[in-house]
């Protein structure tokens, strides 16, 4: 959307078109994959030319999620401008291959906050505040505040239709459509068509009573995704049509794919993206999608296969670690190598011997971030053995604060070393509260957040990872290294490849003498792409590949010197793979698969370029 900035006198000033809304609901139940359904038809849209943002509505009374534990509400997602948000924004950056801000995520708490200040200042004086209009127009106006200099806003409204918490939220986006008028939005609702195994049959009956609540709010929805094991026959989408009252064409399935990246082109496959033009007036052209199959190609169907073990504290839970997750895999796209994650609780390194064995079946070992001391003996435990035996490391936040620990421990001869987080009363606190957090009391939105400088040291891996002197990375942290034990840590060994542009603070240490053993205080899962891995993941990735490849080439040889002991070393390796659900992949395939440059995009096309 282009802005006309002035007009000749007498001459009547352009207008703009008007930007179109898409609102996204769900019903039956949660965890359908709204966020992931409706950060796919952005990437369409992205794909035909247009400038998407996306928003998420929240309906939580917490003012953000950042006070949640990962176990009841996922990640936190940290924004450019410091904001702690729903992971869900996470798909929302990495589908649309665009930043997105504190104004993508509005919660009920956040609303609430911003209604009751305006009250204390006086702002509704005479009036009696009500969630109608009051609350409503205050959502309406996080609305119209996103709009501007977007062509589409996709708006997801978290939780189910029927829950007490989300009625504020579809009463306004309802109003929302009645001022903009019905070519300028529509509503979009997700839901569930079961299978029944014991009658044989998929069940319409739950999508026709969500439909109907919505209907019932006042909200009739211009397209069901209908999200369902396996494919629907036409007769079951007809009959889904007719009690819903939407078109037979606006029924668009969506079944279980091996990646979350095939949806785009299943929901392209049925003409979703052209319905939605369609719908709204949008002139595109036809999506360029050749790039993005490529992409999918890869991780389905990739050269070969690496096993990464994430050794953390909330691995019970994956979505504690969805970006983790995600970027993994799209370091396995840079290097067109399959990523085979082994989520490992940290609880269960209980010594050096344990950890060993627990990592003898991996080719790469992240330990990411995290908060409390349950656990951090095991992350301990389990880096002493990946600096010790060569195995590819990553560290992240929590993660390099506790490689810190290890080295210091271990190779520093620092025997009583420690965070002041875990253990105040240590002797050596290698990791000490930040001097900027030292009189903070409130919890919620106080720590070292969002985006920061970063100058590495040229020469060092994290420099030719980079390419670059300089970038800009995300954070979510009180604590840091201790400035007073650098130089101990320096002498022996420890490269202090990243620092904050005045040197004051520790962001990249490496082990020079390691094959590839990098910790970040940062986090860089948050801005990797599927169309652009992070560079550290993409390194990571390629130096599991290099250890994997080592460890094929070192059981060849000592096959072909003693057959008989080989071959019980071959068939104990393979069977190992086996349990934990690997495919062997052969070693000089292996080896002869070219990783991609970490710092420039993998997948060529419009798509590396998409902002």
């Amino acid at each position: 959307m282009t802005a006309i900035a002035s007009a000749a006198p007498g001459v009547p000033r352009p207008v703009s078109p008007p930007t179109k809304f898409i609102f996204v609901t769900g019903g039956v139940v949660s965890s359908l994959g709204k966020g992931i359904a409706a950060a796919s038809l952005g990437r369409l849209l992205v794909e035909r030319g247009l400038r998407v943002t996306m928003m998420k509505f929240d309906p939580y009374l917490n003012v953000d999620p950042g006070t949640m534990s990962p176990f009841q509400h996922g990640e936190v997602f940290v924004t450019d401008d410091a904001a702690e948000t729903d992971l869900d924004l996470g798909h929302y950056e990495r589908f649309l291959d665009r930043a997105l801000s504190q104004a993508n995520n509005v919660t009920t708490g956040r609303i609430y906050l911003n209604v009751i200040s305006k009250e204390r200042r006086g702002e509704y004086l005479g009036s009696t505040v009500q969630v109608i209009p009051h609350i409503t127009d205050e959502i309406k106006g996080a609305l119209k505040r996103i709009a501007a200099g977007n062509d589409v806003v996709i708006v997801e409204i978290g939780g189910t239709v029927g829950d007490i918490e989300s009625l504020p939220f579809l009463e306004a986006i309802r109003q929302y459509r009645h001022e903009v008028g019905k070519a300028n939005a529509m509503f979009v609702h997700l839901t569930l068509v079961p299978w029944i195994a014991a009658a044989g049959e998929v069940k319409t009956k739950p999508t026709q009573h969500s439909v109907r609540e919505l209907m019932e709010i006042g909200i009739q929805p211009d397209f069901l995704i209908c999200r369902a094991e396996r494919p629907l026959a036409d007769d079951v989408k007809r009959k889904i049509a007719l009690f819903c009252n939407v078109d037979f064409g606006a029924v668009i399935e969506s079944v279980d794919v091996p990646t979350i990246y095939q949806i785009p082109l299943a929901f392209h496959a049925q003409g979703f993206d052209a319905k939605v033009c369609q719908r709204l007036a949008l002139q595109t052209p036809e999506p360029a999608l050749d790039a993005w199959r490529e992409l999918v190609r890869r991780v389905v169907e990739p050269r070969d296969q690496v096993r990464i073990a994430v050794v953390g504290k909330y691995t019970d839970y994956v979505d504690s670690y969805k970006s983790v997750q995600e970027a993994l895999i799209h370091g396995g796209i840079g290097n067109d190598v399959g990523v085979e994650i082994g989520w490992v609780s940290s609880d269960h390194f209980d010594g050096p011997e344990r950890a060993r064995e627990i990592l003898a079946a991996y080719d790469g070992l992240l330990v990411p971030g995290g908060f409390g001391v349950r656990g951090v003996e095991g992350m301990v435990a389990a880096i002493r053995t990946a600096r010790e035996t060569g195995l590819p490391f990553l560290g992240i936040c929590l993660g390099m604060q506790t490689a810190i620990i290890e080295f210091a421990r271990n190779v520093a001869g620092l025997d009583d070393s420690h965070s002041s987080e875990f253990a105040p009363e240590c002797e050596h606190p290698v990791i000490s509260l930040m001097e900027s957090q030292q009189h903070v009391t409130d919890m919620g939105g106080t720590m070292r957040l969002g985006a920061y400088l970063c100058r590495l040291q040229p020469g060092s891996r994290a420099h030719a990872a980079y390419g670059a002197d300089e970038v800009s990375e995300r954070h979510r942290h009180r604590y840091e290294v201790s400035n007073r034990y650098r130089d101990l840590l320096s002498r022996n060994g420890l490269l202090l490849s990243g620092l904050s542009p005045d040197g004051s603070l520790v962001e990249i240490v490496e082990h020079a003498e390691h094959p590839w053993f990098v910790g970040c205080q940062f986090h860089p899962e948050l801005k990797s792409r599927p169309t652009r891995p992070h560079p550290l993941f993409a390194g990571f990735i390629a130096a599991a590949m290099a250890h994997r490849a080592a460890r094929h080439a070192t059981a060849d040889g000592a096959a072909a010197g003693t057959p008989d002991e080989g071959a019980a070393t071959s068939g104990t390796g393979a069977g190992r793979a086996g349990a934990n659900g690997s495919a062997a992949a052969d070693g000089a395939t292996l080896a002869q698969a070219a990783p991609a440059t970490a710092a420039t995009p993998v997948v060529p096309g419009p798509l590396a370029g998409a902002r």
